[in-house]
């Protein structure tokens, strides 16, 4: 009998505090607008991404295997001369070993490629090196932006969608007949747009410059874009 009591109390309890709870719960706000401003900062490139590659090809696995290292060592060696950290960063990239298979499905060969990457934000420098590493040759130009520009470009970018997203707030409450607004929620985003570098002409390119002779780079443009977006409760 107790324990019936007892269950029959507990359940009065869960149904009234799950009336007072929903009784508590705020209804959904009135006269909402949803909406996004963006803001674009063009800016200058200043990181230099250069990947250098060679292809080995061979009856004997060990053999590829041992031109390739040789012809990493050689240009790492050279690079590292000039490495200077955040100016320019020097380190290995893929390094891949395969077998090639004749029509009958055996094993017929080996090929292999290796890559060495030099990055930082002397574009000089990192040219400079590139054009002296004969053992490798160009397969990537890339640029971009360094944390540290990042970032900055990143804050004038917020500041500035921001402060487009607080005047659209404000024309829109003018526009339907209230005096201000509130904000409700915000997200905000950002992203990096960098240009499409062309693949260089490996033969091609080494040909066409002398030995040490400088890589042309020139710094490229990018687009640093915030969007904010979110709602606010007009009043």
């Amino acid at each position: 009998m107790k324990t019936k009591i007892g269950a029959r109390r507990l359940l009065a309890a869960l149904a009234l505090l799950a009336t007072q709870a929903g009784a508590q719960t705020a209804p959904e706000p009135l006269n909402v607008v949803s909406f996004a401003a963006t803001a674009t900062v063009e800016v200058t490139n200043d990181l230099l991404t250069i990947t250098l590659s060679t292809t080995k090809e061979g009856n004997d696995a060990a053999q590829v295997q041992t031109a390739l290292k040789q012809a990493l060592d050689s240009a790492l060696n050279e690079a590292k001369r000039s490495a200077q950290p955040g100016q320019m960063d020097v380190r290995t990239g893929n390094f891949s070993l395969y077998p090639r298979y004749s029509q009958q499905g055996r094993i017929s060969g080996w090929q292999g490629s290796v890559e060495l990457v030099l990055e930082g934000k002397d574009l000089s420098r990192i040219a400079q090196t590139a054009g002296k590493l004969n053992t490798l040759t160009i397969s990537n130009i890339a640029q971009g932006l360094s944390r540290e520009a990042r970032e900055r470009h990143e804050g004038e970018a917020t500041a500035r969608a921001i402060a487009a997203y607080k005047a659209k707030a404000q024309d829109y409450a003018k526009q339907f007949g209230f005096a201000s607004y509130v904000l409700r929620d915000i997200n905000i985003a950002s992203n990096e747009q960098q240009p499409d570098f062309p693949r260089p002409m490996m033969g091609r390119m080494k040909m066409a410059m002398a030995e040490d002779a400088q890589v042309p780079v020139e710094a490229g443009k990018g687009l640093v874009t915030v969007s904010v977006s979110g709602s606010v409760v007009m009043k």
